[in-house]
């Protein structure tokens, strides 16, 4: 509640709106990016659900905080992960700045610098975290393998 004037008819109007599903939650974000191109999407407060909880894709998400060591370590493991992956028609490899944006689906906490999640376009509700592997290259290439719903197949080089 952002009231001009605070007074006992605008604490009513509120409750009354409250109560009859009228209120759009404040929503912290960064500005929506012009150009969102690149191999990794940047994901906002904003975009989080149009983007991330898309039933027709799977999605990647990584949430970051700019100060990080860890998250800093992993940036150029991440896009090369977004590089492989770009021409994945049903695959979204994404990063949200977890410090300047609110993630609005209580299923994705961040309770720690960086946290991923996958998350199958047919169980959006129901991410998969990543843990316990090396966050590199490799690693995360399989989790996407083991855990995508429709990827195609390419002959991989012997």
């Amino acid at each position: 509640m952002e009231p001009e004037e605070f007074d006992s008819d605008s604490l009513r109007r509120f409750v009354l709106a409250f109560k009859k599903g009228k209120l759009k939650p404040i929503v912290k974000s960064q500005p929506v990016p012009k150009n969102n191109k690149g191999p990794v999407k940047v994901i906002v407060g904003k975009t989080f659900d149009t983007i991330v909880m898309d039933p027709k894709n799977d999605v990647l998400i990584e949430f970051y905080a700019p100060w990080c060591g860890h998250c800093k370590k992993l940036e150029p493991v991440y896009t090369e992960l977004g590089k492989k992956y770009k021409n994945e028609k049903n695959l979204v490899i994404a990063k949200m700045d977890a410090t300047a944006n609110d993630v609005t689906n209580d299923h994705y906490k961040v309770e720690g610098f960086p946290t991923i999640y996958f998350a199958p376009r047919d169980k959006k509700n129901n991410p998969i975290k990543f843990e316990g592997g090396d966050r590199d290259l490799e690693h995360l290439s399989k989790f996407i393998e083991e855990h995508a719903t429709k990827l195609s197949r390419t002959k991989e080089e012997l």
